[in-house]
C-alpha cells in the first residue's frame, strides 16, 4: 500500500489535486476533516481544549467555537502550541487508524493523507511519497480574495501564519505546480497517478 502525503499552503489547489486522486480511486484521508471529527462535542479532545482555553471556545450547542479559539491562539505561538499538544497526537492516531482500515480493505489501496500541515506535524512520518500543490503566494492571495472573499490583509495573514514555501519545497518529492491552468493541474495530477501505479 503506497502512502502518499499531500500538502500545499492555503489556497494551492491541493483540494484539487485530491479530488483527482480519488477519481483515480485513491482512498482519501483528510486531515482537516479528521481534526474537526476528534474535537466533536463529548470528545476527549474537546473537554481539554474546554480545560486548557475556558468556556469561550465552547459555543452554546457544545461544539468548538472555532472563531473564538482561533483568536485565542493566532499570532500566540506558546497558546497554539498548547492547542497543539491536545489535537496533533488524536490526529495522529485517528489517522493512523484509518490508514489502517483502508489497507485491510484493500492491501492494494493508495491512501493519500491530505494534510495541510505536514511540515509542522508529519513531515517525518514514513511517507512513500511526499507530493507538493505549489502556486506563488500572490496567486494564492489572489483566490483568497477573489474566490473566497476575503479581505486582502486577512487573506495575507493567512498565508504568513503558514510555514514558507521554501520549507513545504524542500521536503517535496513530487511538486505540481498549480498556478496555471485547471488542465495543467489535472495532467500533472494524472502524471503521478501513472508513476504511483506503475509496478
Amino acid at each position: 500500500m503506497p502512502l502518499i502525503a499531500l500538502t500545499g499552503g492555503i489556497a494551492s489547489g491541493k483540494s484539487t489535486i485530491a479530488r483527482r486522486l480519488a477519481e483515480h480511486g485513491a482512498v482519501i484521508v483528510d486531515a482537516d476533516q479528521i481534526v474537526r471529527d476528534v474535537q466533536a462535542p463529548g470528545s476527549p479532545v474537546l473537554e481539554r481544549i474546554a480545560e486548557t482555553f475556558g468556556p469561550s471556545v465552547i459555543a452554546v450547542d457544545g461544539a468548538l467555537d472555532r472563531p473564538a479559539l482561533g483568536a485565542e491562539v493566532f499570532g500566540n505561538p506558546e497558546r497554539l502550541a498548547q492547542l497543539n499538544a491536545i489535537v496533533h497526537p488524536a490526529v495522529r492516531e485517528e489517522s493512523q487508524r484509518r490508514f489502517d482500515a483502508a489497507t485491510a480493505a484493500d492491501p492494494a489501496a493508495v491512501v493519500v493523507y491530505d494534510v495541510p500541515l505536514l511540515v509542522e506535524a508529519r513531515v517525518d512520518d514514513p511517507w512513500d511519497l511526499i507530493v507538493v500543490a505549489h502556486a506563488p503566494a500572490a496567486e494564492r492571495l489572489r483566490r483568497l480574495v477573489e474566490l473566497r472573499g476575503m479581505d486582502a490583509p486577512a487573506a495575507q495573514g493567512r498565508i504568513d501564519a503558514q510555514v514558507s514555501d521554501e520549507r513545504r519545497l524542500a521536503i517535496a518529492d513530487v511538486v505540481i505546480d498549480t498556478a496555471g491552468t485547471l488542465e495543467h493541474t489535472l495532467e500533472q495530477t494524472d502524471a503521478l497517478w501513472e508513476r504511483i501505479r506503475r509496478p
